[in-house]
């Protein structure tokens, strides 16, 4: 009778072990698979949220132990896609299909919470002494700050862990608890192999099979749908360029800025651009923001924004509100 009661309670024990863990034994399992890892692959879905628009992207995540990382982003839509790169040279931002790439010296991915990284999510987890730890049927949910330096909207985060251990959706909300951005996990590879050139710039810009078309005429000007206060559209001018055209947009008032939209030089070989500035997203691309201005490639059109007047928020809250409907002049 003793001996059964024993290995009832011993029973008993192990149940609870293994569905009741808590916080700290699972950061500390899951931190031990990436660190003996010498590198992993992730695959997942994202949607982004903005300005009520809903962008919808293949990821497509490679790491390897000596700093490297792939980041791939293919949007659903229209098959865009831009990998970010980084390797022992620098950070980049590359668009196979235009023949663009842009170089960065940033501090990418360790400047910000990137939902779509392992070692970010961990460390955003273990570095919130106020984060919050509940289970659900299905999973052990961490709810902890987010680190978006260039978007303060993006307040919090929700991390979603199965039984197994395993990152499984990662949500990030606004101070509304809106969710404005969410990473759906699915699979996770902690013994991928790369070759050796697998993280160099031209062996990535030659995985394009097919380069898009680019356009020779701005057939829509793409206007703010947000403006500073007191401030409007005083001017535009089109500009004629050797391969293309330019549009100048001059706002004046309480707040002066200037957005340029231009077409994409073709070239067919590929270009690599230095940037001076930090990656951020703008509305559904990658771009450079910089202390006083923002550029983006979209739809095959060039953005440029810049202003000595508002801040580096105030510049992404124009570039995110872009739209093709006039504003008043």
């Amino acid at each position: 009778m003793k001996k059964g009661l024993i290995t009832l309670v011993f029973l008993l024990f192990l149940l609870t072990g293994c569905f009741n863990k808590d916080s700290s034994s699972i950061i500390k399992k899951l931190e031990k698979e990436v660190k003996n890892s010498d590198a992993y692959h992730l695959t997942g879905i994202m949607q982004i949220i903005s300005n009520e628009e809903k962008y919808l992207y293949d990821v497509d995540v490679s790491y390897s132990k000596g700093d490297l990382y792939r980041v791939s982003l293919k949007n659903q839509t229209n098959n865009h896609e831009q990998i970010i790169l980084k390797n022992k040279d620098a950070v980049y931002v590359l668009t196979p299909t235009l023949n663009k790439s842009f170089k960065f010296q940033s501090e990418w991915p360790y400047n910000s919470s990137q939902a779509y990284l392992l070692h970010s999510i961990i460390d955003d987890i273990k570095s919130d002494k106020d984060k919050k730890f509940v289970k659900e049927k299905d999973f052990y949910i961490y709810e902890v700050e987010a680190n978006y330096l260039n978007n303060k909207e993006l307040k919090k985060q929700k991390i979603y862990i199965d039984k197994n251990n395993n990152i499984k959706k990662v949500e990030i909300l606004d101070n509304k608890n809106n969710v404005k951005i969410s990473m759906q996990v699915k699979t996770i590879d902690f013994k991928a192999k790369y070759k050796e050139n697998y993280f160099e710039v031209d062996e990535n810009m030659e995985t394009s099979v097919s380069k898009e078309v680019t356009n020779q005429k701005l057939n829509d000007i793409v206007y703010p749908m947000y403006l500073p206060k007191d401030t409007k559209l005083i001017n535009q001018n089109k500009i004629k360029k050797e391969d293309g055209e330019r549009i100048i947009l001059n706002f004046g008032g309480e707040s002066n800025f200037t957005l340029v939209e231009e077409t994409i030089d073709s070239s067919m070989e590929n270009s690599t651009i230095p940037v001076n500035g930090e990656i951020t997203f703008v509305t559904d691309v990658f771009g450079s923001l910089g202390n006083n201005s923002i550029s983006w490639i979209s739809n095959n059109t060039e953005y440029y924004l810049t202003s000595n007047d508002i801040s580096q928020e105030e510049l992404l809250n124009i570039a995110n509100s872009m739209s093709v409907l006039p504003v008043s002049k």
